[in-house]
């Protein structure tokens, strides 16, 4: 009983000879490679295939896990209605897996679904699979714009509810790798395609899975990879067990990374708990970088804590130096959880008597007020990496020649609105990017003109 294997496969639809219609050719290599799978999995019997796809259902702080009794589909938009499916879910598994994710109030359920029918990242391995079996119920659960920690915990949460159902499993973590891969394939070409594809290959080689937390977002969004973060669910579903890793193929031949890999449990092995072993170290690091702050974020750091725990604004403590008491000037809070923005609030002018309670204000704000987050928890506190920028006054300038990312932020405006950008951000490489951006969240259209402002940071980390 438990997960007896797991798979990484991609998914094309045009490896289905009804939609490839001869096209598929091409990638015989996959296709090959995809049948061995399905051989594998029949000779396995399992009684449940779960299956992780880009296409099912995604929200950006919740997973969704597919409700009812079942769902059906087609490749109807992919020229081929003929191809069709049937799929019953397992309902005791699923309910269990959100059972387990509500005791820990983790972000993950059946709520929320508006499409019921497969989608294609899910409807492409089971073609395959139920060419050569027919046997098992399916659970089908969608990615999120969570970290990839949170990823691989639910990996974790699916193995105790498999182990709790008592099933014999199949995981299959679909997922295309780069899309930029050629200058010929439809997606252009990116430097960063071609290393994400070795490196994630490489890692599948060795199940290293541990290095899947390695991945930096701005690699893997240059690259435009697909199944990352499925891949981070098959992980941690196979947290601390060793395993038997073997590739079967890599192909780029169309522009876009297909690989193919299983992965056969071997027995438990306390070396490969990689996310509670990560987060350990994670807290480490954290807690001397804390110790070696400055009072900037030192009282960032006290503001927010003192507010998440007890629910009180602390006063301005004894002790900090002149300039925070003397000083008025915007600030921003950045708060980061493992590698990834948790929250950041900010004020362009100053708005209090002093640069003190400016920042006690705003780390409030980013850790309990940022629209696109759920306000930090008590148990988040420990690994939470906190900035502050303090800003310089906006100076007006004619031309975006006049803007350096790595030196100056930007302010632009078009009227009442206004959008904002702090310099020297990870993934922000030009002045056209970093214009673009502070355009979408001022909510200024890319046609309408607009006043461009620079500004100065003093960074505290």
């Amino acid at each position: 009983m438990g997960i007896l294997a797991a798979f990484m496969v991609p998914h094309p639809p045009m490896i289905v000879p009804a939609v490839g219609r001869g096209g598929e050719e091409i990638v015989r290599k996959t296709i090959n490679s995809y049948e061995a799978v399905a051989d594998e999995i029949a000779k396995l019997e399992p009684e449940t295939i779960i299956i992780t796809s880009p296409h099912s259902i995604m929200y950006s702080d919740y997973f969704h896990i597919s409700p009812g009794h079942g769902a059906r589909g087609s490749f109807a938009r992919f020229n081929a209605p003929q191809v069709t499916f049937e799929e019953q879910y397992d309902e005791e598994l699923r309910d269990r897996i959100c059972l387990l994710a509500d005791k820990e109030e983790f972000s993950a359920g059946d709520l929320g679904e508006k499409d019921p029918e497969l989608d294609h990242g899910t409807m492409v391995p089971l073609w395959f699979i139920r060419n050569k079996y027919k046997g098992g119920k399916i659970v089908r659960i969608g990615l999120s714009g969570l970290s990839l920690f949170d990823h691989y915990h639910l990996g974790q949460l699916i193995q105790r509810a498999v182990n709790d159902c008592g099933r014999k499993v199949v995981f299959v973590a679909s997922g295309d790798l780069s899309h930029k891969l050629q200058p010929s394939g439809p997606y252009g070409f990116a430097k960063e395609g071609p290393v994400y594809d070795a490196k994630i290959m490489d890692v599948a080689g060795r199940a290293a899975f541990d290095e899947m937390f390695d991945f930096s977002e701005d690699l893997c969004d240059k690259a435009a990879e697909c199944g990352h973060r499925s891949f981070v669910i098959m992980a941690g579903a196979l947290d601390g067990i060793n395993v038997e890793a073997k590739v079967y193929s890599h192909e780029d031949v169309t522009g876009v990374g297909y690989g193919i890999a299983s992965f056969y449990p071997k027995g438990e092995d306390d070396n490969r708990n990689f996310r509670d072993i990560f987060m350990d170290k994670l807290k480490g690091e954290l807690e001397k970088k804390v110790a070696n702050s400055d009072d900037y974020v030192k009282l960032a750091r006290k503001s927010l804590e003192s507010f998440i725990m007890h629910g009180k604004i602390i006063d301005v403590p004894e002790g900090l130096p002149a300039e925070m008491l003397e000083k008025q000037a915007g600030a921003f809070v950045s708060i980061h959880k493992t590698g990834r923005l948790r929250g950041c609030i900010g004020t362009i002018m100053p708005t209090a008597e002093n640069v003190a309670v400016e920042i006690i204000r705003n780390a409030i704000s980013a850790s309990t007020r940022d629209p696109r987050f759920n306000p930090i928890g008590p148990e988040e506190l420990p690994y939470l990496d906190v900035n502050v920028d303090v800003l310089g006054a906006p100076e007006d300038i004619d031309s975006p020649s006049q803007l350096d990312v790595k030196r100056y932020g930007v302010i632009v405006s078009a009227g009442h609105r206004r959008g904002l950008l702090l310099p020297d951000l990870e993934g922000v490489d030009s002045v056209e990017q970093q214009i673009a951006i502070a355009r979408q969240k001022g909510g200024i259209r890319e046609d309408e003109e607009v006043k461009l402002q620079r500004f100065e940071v003093v960074r505290h980390i």
